[in-house]
């Protein structure tokens, strides 16, 4: 399997050693990518992307028996690996195996060896990761798990579809379970099984297979759209799309208050529904996440790029500490919404990039003025200098994708970045009226 990460080839002129021909011979016989078009600089795409299938199992008493009892060693392991990774500061995956794999497999011995590995894999990648925020100055503590889900590969599992039968290694050897598929991921099922989580949730047993599919064909374009994430309205695009619900953020509203209403109550009622709907709330966030990063993939082009705002770390910027738009702001999921656009993106050839998010609710978008005087409420925008009047968040999309645009002129021409308005975009001040008392 041939997956080559996304590569920025730059051609710097004719002159070339032998060492540099001998690289362009190389990369030749690679498959051919696909050039962006009218651009100075060549982009590789991923030949194959990955996608994960949920499949329900259908065990019976005894294999579920043999998947808990297999769970509950993985978890074993994983646990005395990142312990000893913690209490040594060892966060190499080579070490942390010489050091723990002979005692845990005399420890654990109806474990398979894979299984093993891919705990001591997984406490090393969960120590790396400890051990990079304690650099930081963060706050943190030894990892342990209580139950931490079994990974597979195509050593230990097995997976028929047409069959509907997985075959996977346990404490009591291999074992043949039927699962059931949604009918959405059917376009999915022929892909190559990489790898697999055994999870259990409420009693219910899951498999989450990632298969490699190879990626679409598509022709890279100059087309460039800006979106602006809110809480306020979900998302605003520079080609003037206003995507998402209002109604959403109400409905949450409802449901955070339906919750702190029952855990005030202590009878055995109030518990119960508290249970029966304590995951509604993700639930819902997740399939509205869905339906709006559909939404904006879909508003772009084939081949296009997709600009959003890097709000890395925006909790910690901001002064808003208490509040109900404290707890909207500390709730909103917009690192879920962006990997969500990431991946359906990837199957449109679209390129989902991120901008600095400073000045761009500021900056007219039509004259590049930027004062704080502009925003005359937080639905509407109006230029102080030279009077152009816009809804708030599609003036922000607008000044988004002229960032990435002024970032690649200068990165380019060598210059510093400047602000700008997009080339070709024709403004329609009446039109933007329209659309934001339709709001």
């Amino acid at each position: 399997m041939n997956c080559f990460n996304a590569a920025i080839n730059v051609v710097s002129g004719d002159s070339r050693d032998n060492t540099t021909i001998g690289m362009q011979q190389a990369i030749n016989r690679r498959p051919q990518f696909l050039p962006c078009a009218s651009l100075s600089r060549r982009i590789w795409y991923n030949q194959c992307m990955q996608r994960t299938i949920r499949a329900r199992l259908r065990p019976t008493v005894e294999q579920a028996r043999a998947l808990s009892e297999t769970a509950r060693l993985f978890t074993l392991a994983f646990n005395t690996v990142a312990a000893h990774g913690w209490a040594n500061g060892e966060k190499n995956g080579v070490a942390l195996h010489h050091a723990t794999y002979r005692l845990l497999k005399t420890e654990y011995p109806s474990l398979v060896s894979d299984l093993h590995i891919q705990a001591r894999v997984k406490a090393t990648e969960t120590v790396r990761s400890v051990l990079a925020l304690q650099k930081k100055g963060r706050k943190v503590s030894k990892p342990h798990a209580l139950a931490c889900p079994p990974r597979y590969n195509v050593h230990t599992v097995k997976v028929n579809w047409i069959a509907r039968i997985a075959t996977l290694s346990t404490t009591s050897g291999r074992q043949k379970i039927a699962f059931t598929v949604c009918a959405y991921a059917a376009r999915y099922i022929h892909g190559e099984v990489a790898t697999a989580d055994l999870i259990c949730r409420d009693g219910v047993w899951w498999l989450h297979v990632v298969v490699t599919l190879p990626t679409p064909e598509r022709v890279a374009t100059d087309d460039v759209i800006g979106v602006d994430l809110g809480l306020a309205q979900p998302a605003v695009t520079s080609n003037n799309h206003f995507l998402g619900k209002k109604g959403w953020r109400a409905n949450e509203a409802r449901r955070f208050k339906q919750r702190r209403a029952l855990q005030a109550k202590t009878t055995k009622s109030a518990k119960r529904r508290l249970k029966k709907t304590r995951r509604a709330q993700a639930r819902f966030r997740r399939d509205c996440d869905h339906v709006l990063s559909k939404q904006i993939v879909a508003a772009t082009t084939l081949g296009g790029t997709i600009c959003l705002e890097n709000l890395t770390n925006i909790r910690s910027r901001v002064k808003t500490r208490h509040g109900q738009q404290a707890r909207r702001l500390h709730g909103w999921s917009f690192d879920q919404i962006r990997t969500f656009i990431e991946y359906k993106a990837e199957e449109r050839g679209c390129t989902v990039v991120g901008v600095d998010p400073r000045h761009t609710s500021q900056a007219c978008s039509r004259c590049g003025n930027r004062s704080r005087n502009n925003r005359r409420s937080r639905g509407w925008f109006q230029c102080r200098t030279c009077g152009y009047q816009t809804h708030a968040d599609r003036n922000a999309a607008v000044n988004i994708a002229a960032k990435y645009r002024a970032s690649l002129s200068s990165a380019e021409t060598g210059g510093l970045p400047v602000m700008q308005p997009i080339a070709g975009v024709t403004v329609d001040p009446q039109h933007d009226l329209l659309a934001s008392r339709r709001l």
